[in-house]
């Protein structure tokens, strides 16, 4: 099904999937409607569009273009610039996932192995510098499975408050700490295996005290030449300019997968004020979480906009012999 008005060349569809909410549906799914012929059209179109893009995203939490000529990560490049939003970049932020670029604005989303499942996260929600929007593009799609769940983190937290108030109320007012570890060298086979000295982008070990002094992060060197880090009070939960309160943190993705994390949650994460997290509170909220996911299976040039605010993002597992190759590009925060 089709929506579109004669006033504006958006052409938008449905699929039996897609959530629908009193104010938006989500994600909102913009078609190619055939006059976008050329990368030059379709950031024509999008020049000539972009306020009303912009208002369905932040209604929505996710866009999805697809049927538009983006083939590759330049073209994606061109594309993902076109927008005018500030550029943020893998080497200055401080994300502990190993990705790869391609240009300096568009790189890998994640280099996991395809067996690993990539839980529900706000992208560097347990860093203190964290992107506002996500630029996602499919180059080429998995055989089977990778889809990228997409979670309404408001509505995560709406019923969150209505069925354990105490426990959002903890979340909002103490807020988090994570504890991470970095290794010394990057691991590949690690969802979280960037190496200290990528990840802080220094190369000794006092410029990387220096640093994590600076960000008011506290700090141990490890025995094999890792650096176990423990972040300032961060917060769990944020609020947007409409009123609405967000699940914004990494918590899903910490208690699913981060390792031990699942049998000694307070290894990694806690409230701000260093008290442990309940158990039955992570597994619930993981749980609940399901209810706002969409999963979108990626067509090859699909490309999908993220607002970081207000929804979660993963991956699921894949299989086959095709590689599935999806980029990033990152927007700098505007909080």
């Amino acid at each position: 099904m089709t929506d579109s008005t004669a006033t504006s060349p958006v052409e938008y569809v449905s699929v039996a999937t897609q959530h629908t909410y009193k104010d938006s549906v989500f994600p909102q799914i913009v078609v190619n409607n055939g006059r976008c012929k050329t990368v030059a059209d379709t950031m024509a179109f999008v020049r000539e569009n972009q306020s009303e893009l912009e208002a369905r995203l932040a209604k929505s939490g996710a866009l999805l273009f697809r049927g538009f000529p983006i083939e590759s990560a330049e073209t994606f490049d061109t594309f993902s610039a076109g927008f005018g939003y500030p550029n943020f970049t893998y080497q200055e932020s401080l994300s502990n996932a190993v990705r790869i670029n391609f240009t300096e604005r568009v790189f890998t989303a994640n280099e996991a192995p395809k067996d690993v499942e990539i839980f529900l996260h706000h992208e560097m929600a347990q860093t203190p510098i964290s992107p506002s929007k996500l630029f996602f593009f499919c180059q080429s799609a998995a055989e089977e499975g990778g889809a990228t769940p997409l979670c309404r983190s408001d509505k995560l937290f709406e019923a969150l408050k209505a069925e354990d108030p105490d426990l959002a109320r903890d979340f909002k007012e103490k807020g988090l700490k994570y504890t991470t570890t970095m290794p010394a060298a990057n691991d590949a086979n690690s969802g979280q295996g960037r190496s200290w000295k990528s990840t802080l982008s220094v190369a000794t070990v006092e410029a990387a005290e220096a640093k994590l002094k600076e960000l008011g992060y506290h700090w141990e060197w490890l025995e094999d030449g890792s650096l176990k880090a423990i972040t300032p009070v961060l917060p769990a939960v944020i609020d947007l300019d409409d009123g609405s309160e967000v699940f914004y943190n990494q918590l899903i993705a910490a208690y699913m997968g981060w390792k031990g994390v699942r049998q000694n949650p307070s290894s990694a994460i806690t409230f701000g004020d260093g008290s442990p997290i309940p158990k039955e509170g992570l597994e619930r909220v993981s749980v609940l979480a399901e209810d706002f996911t969409f999963d979108l299976d990626w067509q090859d040039g699909d490309v999908a906009i993220v607002d970081n605010y207000r929804a979660m993002h993963g991956r699921r597992p894949y299989s086959g012999e095709r590689k599935r190759v999806v980029l990033v590009a990152l927007v700098a925060s505007e909080r």
